[in-house]
């Protein structure tokens, strides 16, 4: 399992590309969200990589800022019926959190490569 910590691109572009944090070529993910086991074009390990929940937590806590206080303005400056209320704002908070989810994803893990982040037990 070949780890190259601090060989890396920048956290920003491999997180926006969604590509590998070391290279900034092959594809991290295999599907939506799911971790290619090696990248293809430099052959660098992720299975030792994890995010946890992190990218979950952040977009969830943007996005709800985000859409409550553009939902309160919208209520105060406009006052729409509820109905439309729901029609503007979970199809919106849907979009948003969908999207902002794997390029969160990507960008967190682009960081452990740059800080060389690692899940291993350090003994002293």
């Amino acid at each position: 399992m070949s780890h190259s910590y601090g060989k890396t691109i920048s956290p920003l572009r491999a997180g926006l590309t969604c590509k590998c944090p070391v290279c900034g070529k092959g594809k991290l993910f295999k599907g939506f969200l799911d971790l290619q086991e090696a990248c293809s074009v430099c052959s660098q390990d992720f299975a030792a990589v994890n995010s946890g929940d992190g990218p979950a937590v952040f977009i969830i806590l943007i996005v709800g800022f985000i859409v409550a206080g553009l939902a309160v303005w919208t209520e105060f400056t406009f006052s729409p019926p509820y109905w439309l209320q729901l029609t503007i704002w979970l199809p919106t908070i849907f979009i948003m959190c969908i999207g902002l989810l794997r390029p969160s994803k990507a960008y967190l893990i682009a960081l452990q490569f740059k800080h060389k982040a690692s899940s291993e037990v350090k003994r002293y």
